[in-house]
C-alpha cells in the first residue's frame, strides 16, 4: 500500500538539479546556504566539508602544498613555549614502601623419650639388620633403603636387589560380539512340519522374539501328527502358558519327539505342571528343558511341590531328563 506523501513525489523524479542551481540568483544561493547550515558536526561518517558551511575569509595563497603545510607545522610546534607544570617534579617518592611480610619458620624441638633401660640396652646393642627388620614389622619403611627391604622381604615373594620380578599384567579385554540373528524361516518350518516332511529332522526357533503365541501354537499342533521331527527348541521365544498347555497337549499324542527345548520364557507353575502331566502319557520323549523361567519363585515353589512328591521317572516306565536348576 503506497502512503499518500508518496503521489506528490512522483513528479520530482525527473527533475535536473543543475539546471536548477544553474537559474537560481546569488540571493537564492545564499539562502540555500543557510538551509544547509544545519548540518551534524558530529557525523564521523560525512567528510569535513559536509559537517559545516565554509567560514575562510581570506583568500587562497597558492594551489595546496602537502610538504610545505607539515614543516609549517612543525616549526609552529617548536616555536611554541611549553606550559610550566603548577607543581614541579622534585624525584620525591610518595607513599610508603612495601615490605614483604616474611612466613613464620616452624621449628621443630626434638622430645626426650625416656626408654626402659632394657629396651634401650636392646636397641643400642641391635645391628644394623635387625634394626631394619623392626623397621618393616612397624611400618617404617622410610628408615630403611629399597635393598635393605629386598633383603628382608628375601626373593621367594618376587623380590630381587634391582626390581620387582613378579609383576602382575592387566589381561586384554576380548571384545564380546552379539550372537548372530537366528536364520529359521518360521513360516516355511511350520509349513514342512505339516506336510511331514522326511527331511525336516530338528527344528530350532531360538532367540526369535517376535513369534505369535497362535503361531506357536501352531507348531504344537503341527507336531501332533508329525513322525519324523525329532528335536524341537523354542528358547528366548517369549512363550507363555497357553503354548506350554499347547505343547503338552502335543506330548501326550506324539511318538516321535525325542527333545523339547523351553528354556527362558515366562512359562509359571501351571504350564510346568501341565508338562509333567502329560509325560504320564509319552514314552518316546527322552529329554525336557523347561528351566530359566520368567516367575522363579512360584515356578520353583509349584515343581518343588510336584518333583519332591514323585520323581519324573516314576511318572513313565523310562527315565526322561531332569527339568534343572529352575
Amino acid at each position: 500500500m503506497a502512503l499518500p506523501f508518496r503521489k506528490d513525489l512522483e513528479k520530482y523524479k525527473d527533475l535536473d538539479e543543475d539546471e536548477l542551481l544553474g537559474n537560481l540568483s546569488e540571493v537564492e544561493l545564499k539562502q540555500l546556504e543557510t538551509v544547509l547550515d544545519d548540518l551534524d558536526p558530529e557525523n564521523a561518517l560525512l567528510p569535513a566539508g559536509f559537517r559545516q558551511k565554509n567560514q575562510t575569509s581570506k583568500s587562497a595563497t597558492g594551489p595546496f602544498d602537502r610538504e610545505h603545510l607539515l614543516s609549517y607545522l612543525e616549526k609552529e610546534a617548536l616555536e611554541h613555549k611549553d606550559r610550566e607544570d603548577y607543581v614541579p617534579y622534585t624525584g620525591e617518592k610518595k607513599g610508603k614502601i612495601f615490605i614483604p611480610k616474611q612466613k613464620p619458620v616452624q621449628t621443630f624441638t626434638e622430645e626426650n623419650i625416656a626408654l626402659d633401660p632394657e629396651l634401650e640396652e636392646a636397641l643400642t646393642s641391635a645391628s644394623d639388620t635387625e634394626l631394619s627388620d623392626l623397621a618393616a614389622i612397624l611400618g617404617m619403611h622410610s628408615l630403611i633403603t629399597n635393598t635393605q627391604f629386598c633383603s628382608i622381604v628375601g626373593s621367594s615373594d618376587g623380590v630381587d636387589q634391582e626390581h620387582f620380578s613378579n609383576i602382575v599384567k592387566g589381561e586384554k579385554i576380548l571384545p564380546v560380539f552379539d550372537e548372530p540373528p537366528n536364520p529359521t524361516n518360521v513360516e516355511e518350518s511350520l509349513k514342512r512340519i505339516k506336510e511331514d516332511d522326511a527331511r525336516l529332522v530338528e527344528v530350532n526357533l531360538n532367540n526369535i522374539k517376535n513369534i505369535p503365541v497362535p503361531t506357536l501354537k501352531d507348531f504344537a499342533k503341527a507336531l501332533e501328527t508329525n513322525t519324523h521331527v525329532k528335536y524341537f527348541s523354542l528358547a528366548a521365544t517369549r512363550s507363555n502358558d497357553p503354548v506350554a498347555v499347547a505343547f503338552a497337549e502335543m506330548l501326550k499324542v506324539n511318538k516321535t519327539l525325542k527333545s523339547l527345548n523351553m528354556e527362558s520364557n515366562f512359562i509359571t507353575g501351571a504350564g510346568v505342571l501341565a508338562l509333567i502331566d502329560a509325560l504320564r502319557d509319552n514314552e518316546t520323549l527322552a529329554e525336557l528343558k523347561i528351566d530359566n523361567q520368567c516367575a522363579r519363585g512360584e515356578l520353583k515353589e509349584t515343581t518343588s511341590k510336584s518333583t519332591n512328591v514323585q520323581p519324573l521317572e516314576d511318572f513313565r516306565g523310562s527315565p526322561v531328563a531332569h527339568i534343572g536348576d529352575i
